[in-house]
């Protein structure tokens, strides 16, 4: 059992813990036959992605309907059912091939006695093939926005994951990429604060942002451990 002050590892998942990728063949975007960006700017769009991160949209190809409705074009069904199809297999690839080293930190902290958890906004189409992931082995729970309702930077959200974890603010620490404000939320709930860097390097500005949130930042994984024991 840890004797560390850090019980638990509260972990946000992408570009923290994996990094959806688009492939070299056939993506989304292609389907309509719009550039990367373009689809990116329609796809997270921020009323759009609340409502399915939230767990207002149930439905998968609902939420490839509901983006597709903001944009200009005709699109039929054989291919809004492709791009489901493609934006799934992007998502499980993600949770399937996990980084070897990011695997083997996870297995150390818990073989140390230390709790993990997920703490993840997310829809549908991106929790599909969690459990069939590595990362579903070595955590001890996780707390999925659209299954609780609420999103990271949200009081809630954290909340709910230390009742779950059954610990005390202090005794926490948020390891994430800085997206969506979550280390600002963690840290006005009392929870301990750690950028990670490792899959995503961050602009000056936004990291300049997010580093007045953060207590320490590592961009080498194996970093955790030892940091984890220190604190």
């Amino acid at each position: 059992m840890s004797t560390n002050k850090i019980k638990v590892i509260f972990f946000d998942l992408f570009f923290t813990l994996i990094t959806p990728k688009y492939n070299d063949v056939r993506n989304e975007y292609d389907v309509l036959g719009i550039t990367c960006d373009q689809w990116e700017e329609y796809a997270e769009d921020a009323n759009i992605y609340r409502k399915r991160a939230l767990g207002l949209v149930k439905e998968p190809l609902q939420i490839i309907d509901d983006i597709i409705s903001s944009m200009n074009i005709a699109v039929d069904e054989e291919a809004k059912r492709e791009i489901l199809y493609l934006r799934e297999e992007r998502m499980k690839q993600a949770l399937l091939q996990v980084d070897e080293t990011i695997l083997e930190v996870l297995t150390v902290l818990k073989k140390n006695g230390i709790k993990l958890c997920l703490i993840s906004n997310l829809d549908v189409i991106d929790s599909k093939h969690w459990l069939e992931s590595p990362l579903s082995q070595l955590l001890d729970d996780w707390v999925f926005s659209h299954q609780v309702g609420f999103l990271k930077p949200e009081p809630d959200i954290y909340k709910i994951a230390l009742d779950r974890m059954n610990a005390k603010p202090d005794e926490c620490v948020l390891v994430g990429d800085g997206g969506s404000d979550e280390l600002k939320g963690a840290k006005e709930q009392g929870i301990h604060t750690i950028l990670s860097d490792y899959l995503l390097k961050r602009n000056e500005i936004d990291l300049k942002n997010i580093m007045k949130h953060t207590e320490f930042t590592i961009s080498d994984f194996t970093m955790l451990t030892t940091l984890i024991n220190e604190m």
